[in-house]
């Protein structure tokens, strides 16, 4: 589900190709889905998610992720009817040269109880998982880097991306949505998995 249309700003993070610029982004990522498999069942919505059409279209599904941008609470609403309807929500985070996932679920711990403002919320998320690697003494300068980075902008700019995190970020996404299919134990937020090859010492 998508209201938004690709643009060329979008291919160097995201799953579309130069002939895609201009069309609806949830047509252009169906038609990529069925070419690698004919056969699949995907619903396409060709609208944003806003507070009128939400609880339609989570109350029907097992589990659910929440890839929503932190422009207004509409991330918080989305979790907040999952959580109604029982149904785990994923949340992916592309970092550079990282992906970052995490699990919320309707009984634990959701996105409100750690930061209750929409406003900042993924830079402070990220900052949760820097300090929880520099307590355990193992820094990632990159991650620190980034944030700086960011935050030293003048602009008002979405986080940067880069096509290897949205690759990772899937990944997790797809493993834990296996797990959770499965019955398999995950972390449960405000824990979360990272992944990257940067700053792995071995």
């Amino acid at each position: 589900m998508d209201g938004d249309k690709v643009e060329e700003s979008n291919l160097n993070s995201q799953n579309y190709r130069m002939e895609d610029i201009g069309k609806p982004k949830s047509e252009a990522l169906k038609e990529y889905l069925l070419r690698i498999n004919p056969e699949a069942h995907i619903t396409l919505v060709n609208k944003y998610i806003d507070e009128d059409n939400v609880e339609a279209l989570v109350k029907d599904h097992d589990a659910a992720i929440n890839s929503l941008v932190f422009r207004s609470d509409i991330p918080f609403v989305f979790d907040g009817w999952c959580q109604k309807y029982n149904i785990p929500v994923i949340h992916p985070y592309n970092l550079g040269w990282g992906g970052l996932a995490f699990v919320v679920t309707p009984a634990g711990p959701q996105l409100k109880d750690f930061y209750d403002k929409w406003e900042n919320f993924e830079i402070n998320f990220i900052e949760h998982v820097i300090n929880y690697f520099k307590t355990w003494g193992q820094p990632k300068p990159w991650i620190e880097h980034i944030v700086t980075r960011y935050k030293d902008e003048k602009d008002t700019l979405p986080p940067p991306q880069l096509p290897v995190a949205s690759w990772i970020a899937a990944g997790l996404c797809v493993n834990l949505l296996f797990c959770i299919a499965t019955g398999q134990r995950t972390k449960i937020y405000p824990k979360f998995y990272l992944s990257s090859i940067i700053g792995d010492m071995n």
